[in-house]
């Protein structure tokens, strides 16, 4: 494997763990908003901050997923989070030289 291979590979494991770390952002974020936390605290303030701007795309793109007062915008960016670690991280595993799964993802599937 030359340096190229070596980029896309660790270009791959740390897209894994990104969207992984996001994945679990985007559900403590949908659980909270069930709640009413306090809006001052820094945890709630930081979710927020990194699923909000997301969250508001896919509503402008996508109006009908309120239904009944029930956002269902989380539910399509978890799912385009788990299209891209399927998809596009053994995509660039490949493209390393690593095979199919590359001991990523291998006990997801």
């Amino acid at each position: 494997m030359d340096i190229i291979g070596f980029f896309f590979v660790a270009l791959a494991r740390v897209l894994d763990i990104l969207l992984s770390l996001y994945f679990w952002i985007i559900v403590i974020a949908a659980l909270m908003s069930w709640v009413r936390p306090d809006p001052y605290n820094p945890v709630v303030r930081f979710l927020r901050a990194v699923t909000d701007p997301v969250f508001y795309r896919v509503r402008r793109w996508l109006p009908f997923l309120t239904i009944g007062g029930v956002d269902l915008s989380p539910i399509v960016v978890i799912l385009a989070v788990q299209f891209l670690q399927w998809f596009l991280v053994p995509t660039l595993l490949r493209l390393g030289g690593v095979g199919a799964l590359g001991g990523l993802g291998a006990g997801r599937m």
